[in-house]
Formats: structure tokens, sequence, C-alpha cells
């Protein structure tokens, strides 16, 4: 069997990653498209090394013989174009934020919670969760299994793609002007990002936290375990690729730090690079282009009765984004009987 593949917001640096990662997996497509606004119709996508993709635009594209569209365009796109593309029977992987809190829809990372993909054809949308949620619950799921988590204090240090290809751009503009004597005011940021960290993403709650924060703390409790204790503090750092997180976990019963070391080394979409040496762990340098979610520096934490402390890396735009959805899609095919419209 192969489907007709959409992808939303091909222009973009996740659908960029999408189509290169759907070309590397060899998911089985009889066609992919590419979808963008109007302003980019005509622009050029490479799909694996020798096709050329058209964009086409997502406001006039008839979804009626497309499979899955794999979307990562912005939560007002998503809500203007899913409720078509799922009328029209097509699958919607969504990246975005649009849908994730949804009590109806399921927020899926396949290595922590593909169960609950069983009644996806009840929206005919899965939802994608927050890049950094993703890598620390790759992570954190297989010690919940073993030693039931009850709070999670997490710092993260998230590069500007996660802030799209304006971030990028900022951040390379500014980083120029700097060594050129001159300034660059900030546009996309609130500060300046280069030679410099935000302790600012997304916006402002009535609590203090911003709303990255909280996405992190109602994201694990939607796909962990709602009685997890989370304290988030999301942080911009001047990285083009490559989300670290800080991570303190206290558990419910004890957990060594070799009996983690053991569980995580059998563990789906875990690479541990913790040598306890200069240079033996994993940064964002290193991860960039990887599939894995790095785990270093697991240390016992003596300051609670039973805690861990680590060091994630993770690069953003692949599992933290476009790997995600792939991964999605495939196990929509492979274990819950999602088939094509027509035979291709």
């Amino acid at each position: 069997m192969s489907y007709k593949v959409a992808v939303v917001g091909a222009t973009g640096n996740v659908g960029r990653e999408i189509l290169e990662i759907l070309a590397e997996r060899k998911f089985p497509v009889s066609e992919v498209v590419a979808l963008a606004s109007s302003k980019s119709v005509g622009k050029e996508i490479s799909f694996g090394d020798t096709k050329i993709l058209k964009a086409q635009d997502l406001d006039s594209y008839d979804f009626a013989d497309t499979d899955i569209a794999l979307s990562s365009a912005g939560a007002s796109i998503s809500k203007a174009f899913a409720p078509r593309a799922t009328k029209a029977g097509c699958v919607v992987i969504d990246n975005t934020s649009q849908f994730r809190m949804d009590p109806n829809i399921a927020l899926v990372i396949p290595e922590v919670n593909a169960s609950a993909l069983k009644d996806f054809r009840k929206t005919n949308i899965v939802a994608n969760p927050n890049c950094s949620t993703m890598q620390m619950l790759v992570a954190l799921k297989p010690l919940h299994d073993v030693a039931k988590i009850k709070r999670i204090v997490v710092s993260t240090y998230q590069s500007v793609s996660g802030a799209g290809k304006e971030g990028m751009d900022e951040l390379f503009d500014q980083t120029k002007a700097l060594f050129m004597n001159s300034t660059k005011d900030p546009k996309k940021f609130t500060k300046r990002i280069a030679f410099n960290v935000i302790p600012h993403i997304d916006v402002f709650m009535d609590d203090g936290s911003t709303k990255e924060e909280w996405k992190m703390v109602n994201e694990t409790h939607k796909i962990l375990d709602p009685n997890i204790e989370v304290s988030a503090t999301c942080v911009r750092v001047p990285v083009f690729v490559g989300h670290s997180e800080s991570v303190n976990v206290e558990f419910e019963s004890p957990l060594s730090v070799e009996e983690a070391f053991e569980i995580l080394g059998d563990s789906e979409g875990v690479v541990i690079q913790d040598q306890r040496k200069d240079g033996g762990y994993c940064t964002p340098l290193e991860c960039a282009g990887e599939d894995g979610v790095f785990i270093s520096r697991l240390r016992a934490d003596p300051t609670v009765p039973y805690g861990l402390n680590m060091w994630l890396v993770s690069d953003n735009l692949r599992k933290g984004a476009a790997l995600n959805a792939v991964q999605i899609a495939e196990e929509l095919i492979q274990n819950y009987g999602l088939t094509p419209k027509k035979a291709h």
C-alpha cells in the first residue's frame, strides 16, 4: 500500500525537515504534495535526492484524494484548514498548538503513548506535542514505568530554530552585526539573542509563567500522568538547532543510577552519552541531524529520598517536530489500520 501525503507548511523549517525524513525513512508514498500560503506558491522544495516539488496553494487545495496531511504551518492555519481536510477523510497530524489540549484529540509521542491512537478516526486529527515536552517524556517514560515519578523540575535551553526561520535569521544577523561593531535591534525576540539568553518563550500567563512552561506542565499531564507535579522554566539561547534540558526527577520509590542506566539503555528513542570526563556528554552541536534524545550527566540527587538529575539534548526540528509526526503516520499504518483511500 502507498499513500498520498500532503505536507502543510512545506517551505518552513519543519516542513522541509518532514520532506527529508519521509524520503530518508522510505515512507510508502504514492505522491507527495507540498502545500504553503499563496505567497509561496511555485517555490521549489527538495524531496529526497532527486525530486523537486513546487509548492501549491493550501487555501485552494482539494484533500479529497489525500490520505495524510502532515502540518506545521501555525495554529491559526491548522484551525482553518484541518476541518476541511478531515471532512474529506484525510488524517491530519498536526505539529502546532491548535489541537494539543483538546480532550477529544490524541496528543502522541509514539515511544510514550502510541495506544492513544486507537480512536484516531473519531476526529481524524492527531496532535504533536511541544518540542520541549517531547524530548523530556521520551527519556522519562521508561523510568516512570518502573518507579513512578512524583515531581519534575526542568529548565530548558531552547534553540532559536524553535521560533522559526525568523528566529534563526535574527541570531545570525545580530551576531554578524556585533562582529562588525554594529547593532541589530530585536524583532522576533524581546531582547537581543546574540551572546545572550532570554528567560521568556511564548506569552506570559496570569501566574507569571509563560505559555511554553504551561505547555510542558499540561502536556506532561495529558501524555504521561496527570498526578505528576511539574515545574518548568523555559529559556531561549543563542543556538541554531537543538534544545537542551536540565531535568530533576523525584520518584515515589527507589531507583538507583545504575538501574536508570540499564532501563534507558534498552529504551526506544534514547541514546546514552554519559562519560564522567571532559567532553563525555552531548551538546546541541552533536545532536543536530540526529533522531534520538541524548541523555548525559545522569546522577543521583541526594537532597530528596529518591531523586535523579539528568541532561537531555535533542534536535528540535527532527524528534521535536518532523520525525515525531512521521512516526505517528507510520504507527497509524502499521498498527492502527490506516489504509489509503484508493489503491495506488
